[in-house]
């Protein structure tokens, strides 16, 4: 059919994947930093432009019929009547806007009220979030905002050279705090309740729809936010959960609808092909085992990974519940971690580095026993992060999760979703893909890792973990009172 690009917009780099429209096959790869701080919580759009030329220099984009674009979530960039900066982007890892997410939530009643608007509740990273501090913070910036995007909805409409349309998609919309996944349609008034007035939001596209044709006519397709592109260039479905392993952690499912959590732990994104992302984040993972082999004097997760399998399962009865940075879910943002189960014969190097793996798996199993409890069905989990190479994860993850756990190779994931949906609406244009069914790419390449016998075995150390955990935080789970 063609040669299609995904390009993914992070935070601190541009990639971009060119493949085989056909099979997906990758046939070549451009990479360039961001011309700014990797850490930085406001930028220059522009930066993500002169990014993108340099990774798509030295003609990596010839013979290219389509684009996606993914990009970094929770961003926001606001323009005047003409189109231009109001002021430079906020990105999502700016957290002024935490006051700002308190009052949103109080203004419309609570936690619930949020979750049943739009699938759930306001937190700083969100570009609700922000357009409130915006307007309790930079009230002239404010006023001149009269049109709200994201970052992959600015890039697009660069690339199509600033036509009066903006677009969006169903993905990166349900990530802003003003769209609600449940019923497919922006809440004005949720917008105009943070920003003071009303501005004009991007049409929210189809997933196999096309934003549009550049000049030089290359399509391009409706884009998404990363963790949705990711998702499609896994080729996650429904039965899939996506466990991403990094200092915190998060369970990412896939499922026919959208779940609406009035604790808050439940975030319900759309996903890239009509179907949703139910996630739920932890605030500790891999930080729990960096803490632990700094304790031990290990070298390095490797050494500690190694540690633990000198351990057996259980740690003979030591368990850690690794709450190092309070925790999200559950709920208990003020708590600390605790090692319980000590006795003389669990004082060993060995059962702590162990009980640090089970405790991080325990927890994420935790997490996703939230979505669990709503129905949703996982048969496979996919672990993502340097840490899901660990021989200690890849022991206990299968039994822990109870599921079969597959570990994909490493890859630009979210790039490869991109460049799969601009393959599928430019099928779509051809009419040789329907608007329905997404091209059938081989899927990522895996170790695959099956319960077994480990099964028990991995239930039993949930059992523990559990025990401790409602020892030390009983009703931990349990709905919060006014919720």
């Amino acid at each position: 059919m063609g040669i299609v690009a995904g390009l993914d917009s992070s935070s601190g780099s541009t990639r971009i994947i060119v493949c085989d429209a056909d099979t997906g096959a990758v046939l070549r790869q451009g990479y360039a930093m961001h011309p700014v701080e990797a850490k930085a919580t406001e930028v220059d759009p522009q930066a993500w432009l002169l990014s993108l030329g340099e990774a798509a220099g030295g003609g990596l984009l010839e013979g290219v019929e389509a684009i996606g674009v993914s990009a970094q979530q929770h961003g926001l960039v606001p323009l005047d009547q003409s189109g231009n900066l109001v002021r430079p982007a906020m990105l999502g890892n700016d957290k002024r806007a935490q006051v700002a997410a308190a009052d949103l939530i109080d203004a419309l009643g609570g936690r619930q009220a949020w979750a049943e608007a739009v699938g759930s509740v306001p937190q700083s990273g969100q570009p609700l979030a922000k357009l409130r501090w915006l307007a309790r913070n930079e009230p002239e910036a404010a006023r001149r905002t009269v049109m709200i995007l994201q970052p992959h909805d600015w890039l697009v409409w660069q690339l199509l050279g600033r036509p009066a349309r903006r677009t969006t998609d169903r993905g990166a919309a349900s990530g802003s705090g003003f769209w609600s996944a449940r019923t497919g349609a922006y809440r004005p008034d949720l917008m105009e309740l943070a920003l003071g007035h009303q501005a004009a939001l991007p049409e929210v596209l189809g997933p196999a729809e096309a934003a549009g044709t550049t000049p030089e006519g290359l399509l391009i397709s409706a884009g998404t936010g990363e963790t949705m592109a990711a998702a499609f260039g896994l080729g996650v479905g429904i039965g899939d959960a996506v466990v991403s392993l990094g200092a915190s952690g998060s369970v990412m499912t896939v499922h026919h609808e959208a779940l609406a959590d009035p604790s808050g732990m439940i975030t319900s994104f759309a996903d890239a092909t009509g179907m949703h992302l139910p996630v739920v984040h932890t605030l500790n993972a891999v930080r729990a085992l960096r803490g632990t082999a700094e304790l031990l004097g290990t070298e390095d997760l490797e050494e500690l990974s190694a540690l633990a399998l000198k351990s057996t399962p259980g740690a003979s009865g030591l368990v850690f519940l690794p709450y190092l940075e309070g925790e999200k879910t559950p709920q208990l943002p003020h708590t600390a971690g605790t090692l319980t189960g000590l006795r003389r014969e669990s004082m060993k190097p060995e059962h702590l580095a162990r009980a640090a793996f089970e405790g991080m798996l325990c927890s994420l199993a935790d997490a996703m026993d939230v979505v669990r409890g709503r129905g949703v069905e996982v048969r496979r989990v996919f672990l993502l992060g340097a840490a899901a190479g660990l021989p200690a994860v890849q022991t206990c993850a299968p039994g822990i999760f109870g599921a079969q756990v597959v570990v994909p190779e490493p890859a630009d994931y979210a790039a490869l979703g991109a460049a799969r949906q601009a393959a599928w609406a430019l099928g779509v244009s051809k009419n040789t893909l329907s608007p329905h069914s997404p091209p059938e790419w081989r899927g990522a390449a895996a170790q695959i890792f099956e319960p077994g016998e480990e099964a028990a075995v991995g239930a039993a150390v949930r059992q523990q973990y559990t025990a401790a955990r409602e020892q030390i935080h009983p009703g931990a789970f349990s709905p919060a009172p006014g919720a």
